[in-house]
């Protein structure tokens, strides 16, 4: 009995060595994450409803993703809507969902619904801009390009006296 258990105690010891954590301030539990995750306030919700730009974007703007909002258009690239184009109606973040304005549904009654999608299944294809969502874009893509390699190892006097400032 006694070798089965320090069997067992070194198979543990074991596990959690090869399976060390990086951070002991965040925990890994998925229920804690899911719980965080639909608990989440708005302003949190905010960043969770982030949509991947296409291409063309992503190479002219120098970002990935962005929050979406009203007026943005888009592409659904995911799912049964999958190929529809159009543009955003309303961010439902309560739900997780946005709505676009000619993925619709009609209902037994007649009347006609907005589909919900999460805004990870589209592709933003036109930005709705203004001067606070420019200011965004310019600093993620400025801090987007410090370290993905354009200033990666290069660290002349200039840079230092910029990162100081900062």
């Amino acid at each position: 009995m006694g070798i089965i258990s320090l069997w067992y105690g070194l198979v543990g010891f074991f596990w959690c060595v090869i399976r060390m954590k990086q951070n002991h301030f965040v925990s890994s539990s998925a229920r804690k994450a899911r719980k965080a995750h639909f608990n989440a306030p708005s302003h949190i919700r905010r960043k969770l409803m982030s949509a991947p730009l296409t291409k063309d974007l992503r190479n002219k703007h120098g970002i990935r993703s962005i929050p979406i909002r009203i007026d943005d258009e888009v592409t659904v690239t995911r799912g049964h809507y999958k190929g529809n184009a159009g543009r955003v109606m309303r961010v439902y973040r309560k739900k997780f969902v946005i709505h676009i304005d000619k993925i619709t549904r009609e209902k037994a009654n007649g009347s006609t619904v907005h589909i919900g999608i999460h805004p990870s299944k589209v592709a933003l294809t036109k930005l709705k801009m203004d001067k606070d969502r420019r200011a965004m874009i310019e600093r993620k893509a400025a801090g987007r390009a410090r370290i993905t390699g354009i200033l990666k190892g290069k660290h002349t006097e200039e840079t230092i006296a910029d990162e100081k400032n900062i």
